[in-house]
This record gives structure tokens, C-alpha cells and sequence, in this order.
């Protein structure tokens, strides 16, 4: 750290080898796939925040999902498990992700006791799960 401070690292330049490089992000990558867990699919929310946003769909509608949290629950994927103020939470291949911050198409981002009240959600209800 010292050596940082004082710029005294020497310079070292980056071999050509093995560059590679990184398309940029399509929208169509940001929609989530509820057979993956619930921790794999916490991170792809938090990879796509701000841009292009994570992505669900619900009763033929399109909804943001800007964050969420993996939690200990289970049951049918893409099945709504419970619904609340701090969240939607939601079963996936692996344990569930409770959503906290939503948005519908065409809305603001909401966090989800905001987003309830205007699009009810209840238990029972699923996101459509991607087709193998």
C-alpha cells in the first residue's frame, strides 16, 4: 500500500493473449429464470441494476425487478409463496427470492408495499417459467 501511495509500482503491460471481448448486454439476457436459486438469481437482479433491469413475467404482463434477497422457503417454481409489505416472494429451483422493489411497465420503481397497492398480487399466483 505504501508503494501505491508513493506511485512507485512499476508498470506493467497486459499480455495480448487470451483478450476477449464482452458483447454488450441484450434485454432479452436480463429476464429471470426461476428454475435457477434463489442466490443465483439475487445476484442476476443485482448485475442488471440500472441497466437493462431484471425482468418477470406475470399474467402476460412485463415487471422490473430492481431488488431482491434470497430467503428460506420453497415450493412450485415461479409460484407466488407469500405476499407482504416487505416483499413478494417468490419459489424458485433452489430456496425463493423475496422481491422488494418492482416496477410495472410504464410505472416508477416501487418499493414492493408501494407496488402492491396498485397491482394486488396474492399467493398461488405464478410468473411464467421459461420453456426448456
Amino acid at each position: 500500500l505504501a508503494a501505491l501511495e508513493k506511485s512507485e509500482l512499476p508498470d506493467v503491460i497486459q499480455p495480448a493473449t487470451g483478450v476477449t471481448y464482452a458483447a454488450k448486454l441484450d434485454k432479452s439476457e436480463a429476464a429471470l429464470d426461476w428454475r435457477q436459486s434463489a442466490a443465483q438469481l439475487d445476484r442476476s437482479v443485482r448485475a442488471f441494476n440500472p441497466f437493462p433491469g431484471a425482468t418477470a413475467q406475470l399474467d402476460g404482463q412485463t415487471i422490473k425487478v430492481w431488488a431482491a434477497e434470497p430467503v428460506a422457503a420453497s415450493g412450485e417454481i415461479g409460484r407466488i409463496l407469500a405476499v407482504g409489505s416487505d416483499g413478494i416472494v417468490v419459489a424458485c429451483g433452489e430456496g425463493a427470492l423475496r422481491l422488494t422493489e418492482l416496477q410495472k411497465a410504464g410505472g416508477k420503481r416501487l418499493p414492493a408495499a408501494d407496488f402492491l397497492r396498485g397491482f394486488p398480487l396474492e399467493p398461488g399466483q405464478h410468473f411464467a417459467v421459461a420453456a426448456d
